[in-house]
């Protein structure tokens, strides 16, 4: 046993999977204190949200893990501070406890006369789930070492006062219920009902849906099975009830939205007179995409859209299944060009990702503009960088096909062009090159007009870029494209031009 005195010596544990429980830990038993008898351990603070997630899948036990209670201190606010004094206090309880009122709902007891054990009141709309389950543990944020969690595990078992095992499988009286599996849905499950809701599929549509699917595969196996019309009210009434406004003025409501999801952000600088705004967002589940899909494979950058209606352009990272479909996996929303600062943001999403996994490693890296900062790509990521044309070979070919109605004067000036980008590298002035297909085009004075006004000034740079990366084969190029008309037609819709302006 380790006396807590000496919790500073404990080793810190870091498990390399992306989440862990009480299992992937070696705990040591501490004497004296408060604390006489708990499990101890050290972890890093920023992997504390994947420790609370690997308990909660527990396969005998499927729990949820609340917040029971929290508390905060301030920096320099104690001289001399315990070695176990915390910056942050967080007590989290298995939902299916503290509380038991299995008597009360069966008829056996009198439930006007039962008391919660914690005083904290009936806790109303969660009776059914209170089993009086003891399982909880501590965590502190360590007040001298900040960086580190120290987890203190008063209960392991899923068990109530008399030490009988109170839900999951091992509890003979939860077989067959609800009891047996988790007590809420998964947030897969509740990112699917709420995607259908917003596309507009009824109630009884989706209750339906999830029937049939949970009969094909057998009947129910978890909690995700037992999917109730009360859950999905509940989503439905989280999306009536949400309003992008938090706030009257835009840059306020932008600040409000970064305090509230500060989880989901991992870069954020605000506009000032010398810098740009910049909000970069990733949320758990779009890490979780990245960690998986990116390892050894690619991230493709999907920049400025909508830079034409939207206050500020929209930026996103993709990375590829194994069936090419483009998976969005985080968004940075600028107010200049992306490229020109993404020294600013590349290396704080790098070390979040290392943070989660110090294994995980990036094969290449794709840009769709020649302003990106490659140096700062390839030092946060230590990859490749290759150059991604497509949204240029999009544009030219619509135009053609919008201009030019003569089937082999499009493919002879798409040719031309092609050879103005690919031929660069050979070719000393890229500029010859694009002067000679204006002369030899110069009947096609529509499609000469947009070429001038949209492209002319770029194509030094572009040709520039070509020259010093290699360029992304065709592959991802249909991903990239599906993508951004599925963006395209999810935010440009009519009914929402009154959003345009505004960040939120």
């Amino acid at each position: 046993m380790a006396r807590m005195e000496d919790i500073l010596n404990l080793p810190v544990q870091d498990p390399p999977c992306a989440e862990f429980s009480a299992a992937h830990i070696t705990w040591v038993k501490v004497e004296g204190g408060r604390q006489g008898g708990d499990d101890i351990a050290l972890i890093p603070f920023s992997r504390v949200d994947d420790f609370v997630k690997g308990e909660s899948s527990n396969a005998e036990c499927p729990a949820s893990f609340r917040i029971e209670s929290r508390r905060k201190r301030s920096e320099g606010s104690i001289s001399k501070p315990r070695v176990d004094g915390y910056l942050e206090y967080t007590l989290y309880w298995c939902s299916y406890g503290p509380e038991d009122y299995r008597d009360c709902e069966s008829g056996l007891g009198d439930g006007s006369n039962f008391k919660p054990t914690t005083g904290k009141g009936s806790r109303p709309g969660r009776r059914h789930m209170m089993r009086g389950c003891l399982c909880h543990f501590t965590v502190k944020r360590l007040y001298t070492r900040p960086l580190l969690a120290l987890i203190i595990y008063n209960q392991r078992n899923h068990v109530d006062k008399t030490g009988s095992p109170c839900h999951g499988i091992l509890d003979q009286d939860a077989v067959g219920t609800r009891a047996m599996y988790a007590p809420r849905i998964s947030e897969e499950l509740r990112q699917k009902v709420m995607s259908m809701l917003y596309v507009g599929i009824s109630l009884d549509n989706i209750i339906q849906h999830h029937m049939e699917v949970v009969q094909g595969h057998g009947g129910p196996h978890n909690r995700d099975d037992f999917l109730t019309r009360n859950d999905v009210r509940n989503i439905e009434r989280v999306i009536r009830n949400t309003s992008h406004e938090l706030h009257i003025d835009d840059a306020c409501s932008v600040k409000i939205w970064v305090q509230r999801h500060q989880k989901h952000v991992f870069y954020f600088q605000d506009a000032s007179a010398s810098e740009p705004f910049i909000l970069g967002i990733q949320t758990d589940w779009q890490l979780q995409q990245m960690l998986r899909h990116g390892q050894n494979g690619s991230v493709a950058s999907h920049s400025t859209f909508g830079s034409k209606k939207l206050k500020y352009p929209l930026s996103t990272l993709l990375v590829f299944d194994s069936s090419r479909n483009a998976i969005p996996v985080a968004w940075v929303i600028t107010s200049s060009l992306t490229g020109q600062d993404i020294h600013k943001w590349v290396g704080s999403l790098a070390e979040r990702l290392r943070t989660k996994d110090s294994r995980w490693r990036l094969n290449a890296f794709l840009v769709d503009d020649p302003s990106f900062g490659f140096s700062a790509i390839r030092d946060a990521f230590q990859c490749r960088v290759l150059l991604c044309v497509w949204h240029v070979r999009r544009a030219w070919i619509r135009s053609l096909l919008k201009t030019c109605s003569n089937i082999d004067v499009q493919r002879e000036m798409f040719k031309h062009l092609g050879w103005i980008l690919y031929s660069s590298r050979s070719v000393p002035n890229a500029m010859d090159a694009v002067q000679e297909f204006m002369e030899v085009f110069v009947d096609q004075s529509a499609f000469m007009d947009y070429f001038k006004s949209q492209w002319s000034p770029y194509i030094e740079s572009w040709v520039s870029c070509i020259r010093s990366l290699p360029v992304a084969g065709p592959e991802p190029h249909a991903a990239i494209e599906s993508y951004h008309r599925r963006l395209k037609y999810k935010l440009f819709n009519d009914q929402y031009a009154n959003f345009w302006p505004r960040i939120d």
